[in-house]
């Protein structure tokens, strides 16, 4: 009962302060000022127009009514509903996404059962690891020469290190005597793998899976605004070509909350793999 009311606390408090950051954004944006009388030619320039600025959050929360009361519109190469785009980009990060985790998993088994495979493939690791994914973005579109794949293969690379890390740090890290009792029961060593090293890896694996999610979700919506086409990414730098800065605010809010849904799925599945004594 008092971890609810907790909870509860924590809840109001949330609110408190969403509603109290609005209302000082609301109140710090100052009032477009009518315009006067203006000349011929102040008309032809367009200055009569209001100048661009950082919009009210009213203005934001009415163009998120717009845009999620149809979010699957498509008028066109550069309008397309807010889910059509950031479906695009889901496609392309769970693709790239699921892709590393082939790898990166049965990679990272071998290296944390084996030192000698951890000493042969540590170098190259400790190289590539650091590099940043969007350093790659220029090769993979001269060698791939198409878009859609340049921004997967940017989540494949991006993605596959800290799954790599954690899965190889994970299986190293199980205790020597669950193995042993395996090797007494005379289990083989895929039947070891999966019976005890994966139950007792899994928390670290996962939790690397949960990193790398976050970091494919960042990397792709800075792909998108270099390979264009379609994508959250992409809508963010057209709105802003547009100077549509609401859009814009839109957008960032956007991503926030498909990121926010992706981690909560993966803390989710981590609670249910986390084995307490």
């Amino acid at each position: 009962m008092e971890k609810l009311s907790e909870n509860k606390r924590a809840a109001l408090l949330s609110v408190l302060l969403l509603l109290v950051g609005l209302f000082v954004w609301e109140l710090s944006i100052p009032a477009q000022k009518a315009v006067g009388e203006l000349t011929e030619y102040e008309l032809l320039t367009g200055g009569g127009q209001p100048k661009a600025g950082v919009p009210p959050p009213s203005q934001v929360l009415a163009k998120a009514w717009e845009q999620l009361s149809n979010p699957f519109y498509d008028a066109g190469p550069n309008d397309k509903g807010i889910g059509i785009q950031i479906g695009y980009s889901i496609y392309r990060v769970l693709t790239g996404y699921f892709l590393a985790a082939l790898i990166a998993i049965p990679l990272g088994f071998l290296i944390g059962m084996s030192r000698v495979a951890y000493k042969a493939l540590n170098p190259f690791i400790q190289v590539l690891r650091p590099i940043s994914p969007l350093a790659w973005m220029p090769l993979a579109l001269f060698i791939i020469q198409d878009s859609e794949a340049s921004a997967i293969f940017v989540i494949f690379i991006c993605s596959i290190w800290p799954m790599l890390i954690n899965t190889a740090f994970g299986v190293a890290a199980v205790r020597e005597d669950w193995v042993n009792v395996a090797r007494t029961h005379e289990l083989g060593a895929v039947k070891t793998a999966f019976t005890v090293i994966l139950p007792a890896a899994a928390p670290t694996i996962v939790t690397g899976m949960r990193i790398s999610i976050g970091i494919a979700w960042l990397v792709i919506v800075a792909a998108e605004m270099l390979v264009g086409g379609t994508g959250i990414g992409y809508y963010v730098w057209n709105e802003w070509n547009n100077l549509d800065l609401t859009s814009v605010i839109f957008s960032i809010l956007m991503i926030g909350v498909v990121g926010m849904l992706l981690d909560a799925m993966f803390g989710f599945l981590l609670r249910r793999v986390t084995y307490i004594e």
